[in-house]
């Protein structure tokens, strides 16, 4: 972990990051739905329009908003392996980003997925 998650995410510490995973878990496992998002990212409001036009309800959190922000994605680094935003969880599974999301919906199981968790009335 060293080396490679301080070169993208400056000095973090080891009890800091384990704060941070876990506020990330606590968050997916309370919310059958979960973007973690930055308010500036193409892909993320991509993700967040596709949900909102199903009229699903889900959890957002803007890492670029919130003051450990940098923490938690970091987190979401070393649980899930995805660098980058969105970084998408339903029913407390790892979905993956944008393209694993459009790609999920082009398939015909992110409605699925959605109803079976409560997110979409079904």
């Amino acid at each position: 972990m060293g080396s490679m998650m301080s070169m993208f995410y400056g000095e973090i510490s080891k009890e800091e990051l384990e704060t941070a995973l876990n506020k990330a878990k606590g968050i997916v496992s309370s919310n059958p739905v979960v973007v973690f998002s930055k308010t500036h990212c193409g892909y993320s409001q991509r993700v967040k329009q596709l949900l909102t036009q199903l009229g699903a309800t889900y959890k957002v959190l803007e890492l670029d908003e919130e003051n450990d922000g940098i923490k938690i994605q970091a987190a979401l680094v070393e649980w899930t392996g995805q660098r980058t935003v969105p970084n998408v969880f339903i029913a407390g599974k790892h979905i993956g980003g944008c393209d694993a999301v459009m790609e999920k919906h082009q398939g015909g199981k992110l409605v699925p997925l959605l109803t079976d968790v409560g997110a979409i009335a079904g």
